[in-house]
């Protein structure tokens, strides 16, 4: 497997491998500086046919990067879910580069776009769709048939409450409780989380 992205939130996505007893055998980063992470060699910029037989996960935290990286890259697309991840086997469907890390749950008739993070301890529930590009924050909740749009990112301890429908390129707040539909672009906080502003999109 290789990784695209030398940053801390590469480190996370490594240790996910790594616990999967996935062997990361390099690391594309655009700094010249950086050679390796958590010893892993970091081989410079990205190219297509470096190692094209492998598959890759980009490992940016931030969704806009990581959107457009993905158009960028030729190689194919691996997927990470951490052992001590609870991943439903009913009816749930999980996108190529989606990352899973240590403790999220993900339960029955779920889907999962691809190239999202379900983050530490985050739970989505049953009949959740979340769109490519999404970031559920550490210990966020999706409660059941929740719909998030493209490029969404669910801030660290927010709840969105049943059948509520998130926008595209939103950003809830950390913290806040998610009570009623969100538009496209929407920067909503608080509880219950209100609209404050609207975001460019990415």
């Amino acid at each position: 497997m290789l990784l695209y992205g030398g940053s801390g939130h590469a480190k996370v996505v490594l240790d996910c491998l790594q616990a999967q007893r996935v062997v990361v055998t390099g690391i594309f980063d655009d700094n010249p500086n950086l050679k390796q992470l958590l010893h892993v060699p970091v081989i410079g910029a990205y190219r297509a046919e470096t190692r094209a037989d492998e598959p890759l996960v980009i490992a940016i935290g931030d969704n806009g990067i990581r959107r457009r990286v993905a158009g960028l890259v030729r190689h194919s697309f691996g997927r990470a879910v951490h052992p001590s991840a609870l991943v439903s086997g009913l009816e749930t469907q999980v996108g190529v580069g989606t990352v899973i890390f240590h403790q999220a749950v993900v339960q029955a008739s779920t889907k999962i776009g691809n190239h999202c993070i379900v983050n530490t301890a985050a739970v989505v529930e049953h009949d959740c769709t979340v769109a490519d590009f999404v970031h559920v924050s550490p210990h966020a909740t999706l409660c059941g048939g929740v719909t998030v749009g493209e490029g969404t990112h669910i801030g660290a301890g927010a709840t969105v409450i049943p059948g509520i429908r998130i926008g595209r390129w939103c950003v809830v707040g950390a913290g806040s409780v998610v009570v009623r539909d969100l538009p496209d672009l929407a920067v909503a906080v608080g509880v219950p989380a209100k609209v404050i502003r609207e975001r460019d999109e990415e």
